[in-house]
């Protein structure tokens, strides 16, 4: 796999001409096509679309609306969620370029304050670790730190907190999923470099490439202008998200997904690993290029990816995805945020790809877009129709989701009937929650993350908190006895991952003042 990296990296674009035909006007048509058939049917609030083929942006298409009433364009600002990671990552590796740092590094020779719930793991976790996804975590695991947003956690506690993470299976046995380790990356990227993570997101990638809009850290919405507004599904139809304020603040997640950037920026960052200038293998040499891209943990394959895209291996390499879809290699990554979604997609032997940016949680509708445009490249007379993909796509969500308890005849709590229960409870890497009588019952509220506050409601024999701003709903299994422990679990399964309370064990520490 290194060889067949290499090889990309090096391979002439004199080469690749010969061998891939220029876009047509009719081949531009199909894009439209497929774009608007993808928006019209999830009738998405805002879309970016930018395609690249054979190093050159052949389309750029923007449709929606600013909070002013002015369209959108390819300079409006979006949220790219975890598309963020590779970024990060590449801060890191221009550190390793630098020599300030390496790949197998011990992770504690440069941040002394690291450590995981395995004095092992703590000794033996390397740089490269933290971007693998083999962390032994379960998959989201600490996520409660990062989401809702805002809250009082830091990066730093978020380092603090990894040594109370109960692993979920061996070190490096295993792939799942986590942003923890990200954020730690950024704060072990903030150290070597002398400098706030975002100070050196802005250094390191932004300023060298030309990344004039993208943003990270605290910002000013206004002063920057053309930013898009995040949309949610309510009541079967997208409504926006509220804001507070003008200021985009620091979040504790930003190493991990708190990047916004425009199309033209993302456009871009894809044509750098696509199409890199030689000023731009100077920036980032062909070497930390395949390190970013070398597969490290095998991830699961889907049925549906094996259906789609005939897809035979898929792959976590450094803050990327590596995997084939109809026997091409494809270097891709999605992100998802509270009413916004982006996806890139790389086909480094094409020297093409596309970016999709959207201000909607639209789920559906940003896998559709993806399977539709990379058959474009890689099998077009083997495509359904968006209608076709997205019924297929409703089947499988459908097949693959748990049952949904019926909740229906919950009643708020009563302080009486929970009187041994009120107090303040204390996880060790939550902090301390407040279950406590309120005039309109119980209350829970959590210290650390104030968003993180509803009331305690009866469904039958068992309890669950109803959050105030519209987080999944999540079971309190209290303890049976006397100084026993309180666990917390979703009770929709099928609710974001990132929401996952199982990861808290809470032990009573004093009554409610």
């Amino acid at each position: 796999m290194k060889r067949l990296i290499a090889s990309i990296l090096i391979v002439t674009a004199c080469c690749l001409c010969t061998a891939i035909a220029q876009t047509t006007p009719q081949a531009r048509s199909d894009i439209d096509q497929l774009v608007n058939a993808v928006s019209m049917h999830y009738h998405l609030p805002g879309l970016a679309v930018g395609v690249i083929e054979n190093g050159k942006v052949v389309y750029r298409h923007v449709e929606g609306t600013l909070p002013s009433g002015r369209p959108m364009n390819a300079d409006t600002l979006f949220k790219i969620g975890s598309v963020t990671k590779a970024m990060t990552v590449t801060v890191l590796a221009r550190l390793v370029q630098q020599g300030k740092l390496r790949w197998d590094d011990p992770v504690r020779q440069h941040l002394p304050s690291f450590g995981m719930y395995d004095p092992w793991v703590t000794k033996h976790m390397q740089v490269g670790d933290l971007l693998s996804h083999h962390s032994g975590l379960r998959g989201f695991e600490g996520d409660l730190m990062l989401w809702p947003h805002p809250s009082h956690f830091t990066p730093k506690d978020v380092v603090k907190a990894l040594r109370y993470l109960k692993p979920a299976y061996s070190f490096r046995a295993g792939y799942a999923y986590d942003n923890v380790l990200f954020v730690t990356a950024g704060q072990l990227a903030a150290t070597v470099g002398g400098d706030s993570y975002a100070a050196m997101l802005r250094r390191e990638v932004f300023e060298p490439l030309g990344m004039n809009r993208c943003q990270i850290g605290t910002w000013n919405r206004d002063k920057v202008g053309n930013v898009a507004r995040a949309h949610v599904m309510c009541d079967g139809r997208y409504v926006p998200v509220p804001v507070s304020g003008f200021i985009e603040n620091a979040t504790t997640m930003d190493a991990a997904g708190g990047v916004s950037c425009s199309l033209n920026d993302m456009l871009i960052w894809a044509k750098n690993w696509l199409a890199p200038t030689p000023q731009q293998l100077q920036w980032l040499s062909p070497v930390q290029r395949e390190a970013e891209w070398t597969p490290q943990t095998p991830v699961p394959i889907s049925q549906r990816r094996r259906a789609w895209d005939g897809t035979r291996f898929f792959t976590n390499a450094y803050g990327w995805r590596v995997s084939d879809a109809d026997g091409e290699m494809t270097v891709w990554h999605t992100g998802v945020l509270q009413g916004m979604r982006a996806a890139i997609m790389l086909l480094p032997y094409r020297r093409s790809g596309f970016v999709v940016l959207t201000n909607s949680s639209a789920d559906d509708a940003l896998t559709v877009l993806d399977e539709v445009l990379v058959k474009h490249f890689t099998a077009p007379d083997k495509a359904l129709t968006v209608a076709e993909y997205a019924a297929d796509l409703a089947r499988y969500i459908k097949h693959d989701s748990a049952p949904v308890p019926d909740t229906s005849s919950r009643q708020p709590a009563t302080s009486t009937e929970l009187a041994s229960q009120l107090g303040v409870w204390k996880d060790p890497w939550f902090g301390e929650v407040r279950i406590c009588a309120k005039h309109d019952g119980v209350r829970f509220a959590s210290a650390m993350s104030p968003l993180l506050s509803g009331r305690v409601m009866r469904v039958g024999k068992r309890y669950l908190v109803q959050w105030d701003h519209g987080d999944p709903d999540a079971w309190l299994e209290f303890p049976v006895h006397a100084g026993g422990t309180l666990y917390m679990n979703l009770v929709d399964r099928n609710a974001d991952a990132s929401s996952d309370f199982r990861d808290l064990a809470f032990t009573r520490e004093r009554a409610c003042d």
